[in-house]
């Protein structure tokens, strides 16, 4: 089954009450823009060129021959940033929401513990992160399919430039600090009596988290097929330790919070937050905003 059958029906069986108001890639739109950008770029040169061009499409492949184009670059690419910057922002709020049921404090904390007496919401935490895993990892490979998609057509690297773009503006959705948060809420979570499938993806796409802190570098690994699998470092680049207590910068470098605050030049009980607004992160020197990570603590 192609991925884009596999990804309407994902849409079709998951957009459920917990995500049935959120942004999603536009795939099969988007398909139809390169769809109709191949065709009008056939047809122009058989216009032009006459018999012998036709003759020469015919033993072409299907790629146009311009590094770029300007129908393409203004729907496409506007679309899908678009598209994907929604995708981030709601999958942010949402893994915010989660881990503040999950790490409560203060007030919460106790209103929590006494709701527990009652109530297990642990199952329909699990389920909920399970959703989110899906929603993001389906999307960001709805973007990495669409963006090989637009090079094959055009014969450019252009899909490859703006996916390079992304990671560098740190808008790459697997490489999220949420992703992580949601990959340690899910070690956390004594999930041996939850009811739940092998792997998040009934498809086989996406196999499970797994984090190896035996080795010198402590990684979690995040497996979305055989073939692609990410590693998220564990350990912190200031004192090149396994993370405690860790904290991410909108960057996505993670910090001990004691380490954070010291290149924040801010005392632990002040917070990493209270960092000036000249703090740069210490490893990329991008400005200072961050994003708590409390999920990595152990409950």
């Amino acid at each position: 089954m192609k991925f884009g059958s596999i990804y309407e029906e994902y849409l079709r069986a998951e957009q459920d009450k917990y995500l049935a108001k959120c942004s999603h890639v536009e795939y099969k739109r988007l398909k139809k823009v390169l769809k109709r950008c191949r065709l009008d770029r056939s047809l122009q040169a058989d216009g032009t060129n006459g018999e012998q061009q036709e003759d020469r499409s015919d033993d072409s492949s299907d790629a146009c021959d311009c590094n770029s184009c300007t129908l393409c670059d203004q729907m496409f690419f506007t679309e899908l940033t678009k598209e994907t910057s929604d995708i981030a922002g709601y999958f942010s709020s949402r893994v915010q929401h989660l881990l503040n049921l999950h790490v409560p404090s203060g007030l919460q904390r106790y209103i929590w513990r006494v709701r527990q007496c009652f109530i297990d919401d642990q199952q329909i935490m699990v389920q909920e992160g399970r959703l989110l895993v899906n929603y993001v990892t389906m999307n960001a490979i709805a973007i990495r399919k669409i963006l090989k998609k637009y090079d094959k057509v055009h014969g450019s690297v252009s899909g490859r430039d703006f996916r390079s773009k992304m990671q560098s503006e740190h808008t790459e959705l697997l490489q999220s600090p949420w992703l992580i948060e949601l990959g340690a809420f899910h070690l956390n979570c004594d999930s041996s009596d939850i009811d739940e499938p092998v792997g998040f993806f009934k498809n086989g796409f996406f196999k499970n988290f797994s984090c190896d802190l035996t080795g010198t570098q402590p990684v979690m690994t995040m497996a979305i097929s055989e073939t692609i699998k990410y590693d998220y470092s564990l350990t912190c680049p200031i004192c090149l330790d396994t993370l405690f207590n860790p904290y991410a910068l909108s960057c996505g470098h993670l910090f001990c919070k004691g380490c954070a605050c010291g290149a924040a030049s801010v005392y632990i009980f002040q917070g990493v937050r209270s960092a000036p607004p000249e703090a740069k992160c210490p490893v990329c020197r991008e400005g200072w905003r961050v994003c708590s990570c409390r999920a990595y603590e152990r409950t």
